[in-house]
């Protein structure tokens, strides 16, 4: 009997790797706060508690919802949950970079980013020299960071890219990537937000692989004309091709990748979890 249970062990040891694939995704997603924002606002332990529920650990914040940091950490802390990745305005590192770093560092959080770059106007009104600022904002901000055991990330949303030939070749983005120092500043993709804006993700990730660290995974009803109004779906099922954007991304410096949907908040129970089923089943 006992040569018998050994022989099976070794059986089993040689047939594991021919019959099971491994995960493309070393870790589960993680999730952006904003997904969840309605849940957050009324009950914010009840709410942890959700995203653990359907696997996720994880968590990109940009809004503590009332919670001081130390109280936001005690709460992750109590469920084997953690952030990794805060989320802050220009201003904030403009006017309060201590109370930034503070946050972060309280939260155990590894990178710090903004999502929109400061001007005049409507959002979607980015001109070449508010483009050139930025560049010299980013490196200053990202050298303060650094010095403090952190990342700074530039999220883009849209109108990054457009400019072109404006501040030389490429768009807005080439002259932030291009202008900016790689050991101070990265960025972080927000796939739906290049694809919507006439962009190809995969291109972009190809383009500068060693400059992107987090992104932001979402994706959109098919049917939709680009560039018009948005409707979310689960991360599988929409218009951009989910796998192959997250293959071409792990061959990139591309540490976290959170879902973030930016749907109404009655859709979020349903959505949520196919999306962590889909990503957690990609195969290498």
């Amino acid at each position: 009997m006992k040569k018998i249970f050994i022989m099976l062990m070794v059986a089993g040891a040689y047939c594991s790797p021919a019959t099971a694939q491994k995960k493309l995704l070393k870790e589960a997603p993680g999730v952006v706060s904003f997904s969840y924002r309605a849940d957050f606002a009324k009950d914010v332990a009840g709410t942890l508690d959700k995203i653990k529920a359907v696997g996720i650990t994880n968590i990109e914040f940009s809004n503590l919802f009332g919670k001081t940091p130390a109280e936001m950490k005690a709460l992750l802390d109590e469920r084997g949950m953690r952030c990794t990745s805060i989320g802050v305005g220009q201003g904030d590192l403009e006017k309060n970079m201590d109370k930034v770093i503070a946050q972060a560092k309280t939260l155990g959080a590894e990178f710090v980013r903004i999502g929109s770059i400061s001007h005049p106007g409507d959002f979607q009104d980015l001109r070449a020299e508010h483009v050139k600022k930025a560049a010299e904002d980013f490196n200053k901000y990202g050298k303060v960071l650094y010095d403090n055991g952190l990342t700074y990330c530039y999220h883009n949303h849209g109108p990054e890219f457009k400019g072109e030939g404006e501040l030389g070749a490429g768009l807005f983005f080439d002259y932030l990537v291009a202008n900016t120092d790689p050991k101070y500043v990265s960025f972080e993709m927000d796939v739906m937000w290049v694809y919507w804006p006439g962009q190809d993700p995969i291109k972009w990730l190809q383009k500068y692989p060693d400059r992107f660290r987090l992104m932001h995974v979402k994706n959109v009803k098919k049917g939709l004309e680009r560039g018009g109004k948005t409707s979310f779906v689960s991360v599988g099922e929409g218009q951009m091709d989910m796998e192959a954007i997250i293959r071409a991304a792990k061959k990139t410096k591309i540490k976290y990748f959170y879902i973030e949907d930016e749907s109404a908040p009655e859709f979020i129970d349903a959505q949520m979890p196919e999306s962590v089923k889909f990503l957690n089943g990609l195969k290498k």
